[in-house]
């Protein structure tokens, strides 16, 4: 049997302190946290997804995740519907440096404007736009 993939649902992300991280996701890009499973995990959610923040320490036996989990490790990118110059000036007030941008880049449906930071762990994060077009 043939399938195709539909969407992502969830991604896991490293992380050196839970808390740290989920305050940032929560505060920075407005993800609510979620609390789940009998082991009391924490998640980010967004839309139809989430992420799970799994702990630098855990054993496999507790998180059985990929054989390389270290904090720092993912390029991630998020789609907002404001336009690069507010995501900038966001990422701004809120005390967060941009690495980047605004860049034109490519994205899944097509051409997207994005704006680069970095999270608590240092995981390159993308905020882009479909609505600007880039113009420099």
């Amino acid at each position: 049997m043939r399938f195709a993939v539909d969407r992502l649902d969830h991604l896991v992300i490293t992380c050196a302190d839970v808390g740290t991280s989920a305050n940032w996701y929560e505060r920075v890009l407005g993800m609510e946290r979620e609390s789940y499973g009998e082991q009391r995990r924490t998640a980010v959610k967004f839309g139809g997804q989430k992420i799970n923040l799994r702990p630098r320490d855990a054993s496999q036996a507790e998180w059985f995740s990929s054989v390389v989990a270290e904090p720092g490790t993912q390029d991630l990118c998020f789609i907002v519907t404001v336009s690069a110059d507010d995501i900038a000036a966001h990422l701004r007030s809120c005390g967060v440096t941009v690495e980047l941008g605004p860049v034109a880049k490519a994205g899944a449906l097509g051409p997207i404007t994005s704006v680069y930071c970095r999270d608590p762990d240092g995981n390159l994060i993308e905020i882009a736009t479909y609505g600007d077009r880039f113009t420099e």
